[in-house]
């Protein structure tokens, strides 16, 4: 099995408290899930698509396609058992509350008061005009390997295994549902040019393998 990893829930905000958890994970439990939607022809002809023969008619095949924005299931572990052994007083009288309590105001709606600083929505410190009132999303940098994606935290599911004898949890595993922004964004360019260079080192590679085993 592999070794747990850090990864990383950045709030790209200017916000009160800033919010960042770190958080141990093992990436065989990470989930992917990318689906598209087919607009093809409505006869009996053309509901499997249109014909095509050269690879220059492909783009006709369907008449249309819309894209699902690309969502994970992840699921993480907080366990404050070292901090605990190693004498940090936080730990030792509340465990992992802090960090439950950072992915609780990640994923409860935010206001935007003076100055463009989002608080929770919750809290009630909008600012006066109509557009601070607006409850909007946290937009979260999600940093897990080469991977910087922007994302929404869409749901937490807490399952707490171990606790204080003030009943503080000090172990948790946690389930995160988030959801790519795929926006006009630096960081999802950046992502999309890591996947292009990666396809094609994929291609590559297949290309002189394939050749290799000819002879």
């Amino acid at each position: 099995m592999l070794s747990p990893i850090k990864g990383f829930l950045v709030e790209y905000a200017l916000s009160l408290p800033p919010l960042m958890l770190a958080f141990d994970f093992n990436p065989q439990s990470l989930t992917r899930n990318r689906s598209i939607t087919l607009t093809l022809g409505s006869t009996p002809a053309t509901r499997g698509g249109y014909d095509f023969a050269l690879p220059t008619e492909t783009a006709r095949v369907a008449q249309g396609v819309s894209v699902e924005p690309e969502s994970f299931d992840v699921e993480i572990l907080l366990d404050a058992t070292d901090r605990m052994n190693d004498g940090d007083p936080i730990a030792q009288e509340i465990g992992i509350q802090p960090e439950l309590d950072t992915l609780r105001s990640m994923v409860e709606p935010k206001t935007q008061g003076p100055g463009g600083l989002q608080t929770l929505a919750s809290l009630g410190f909008g600012g006066s005009r109509a557009f601070q009132h607006a409850q909007t999303a946290s937009v979260l940098l999600f940093v897990w390997g080469v991977h910087v994606l922007p994302v929404f935290l869409k749901s937490i599911e807490v399952g707490e295994s171990a606790h204080l004898p003030n009943l503080s949890p000090y172990r948790a595993t946690v389930k995160l549902g988030l959801q790519v922004i795929e926006g006009n964004n630096p960081f999802y360019a950046v992502e999309k040019i890591r996947q292009v260079v990666g396809s094609a080192m994929n291609t590559a590679r297949t290309a002189v393998s394939g050749v290799g085993g000819l002879f």
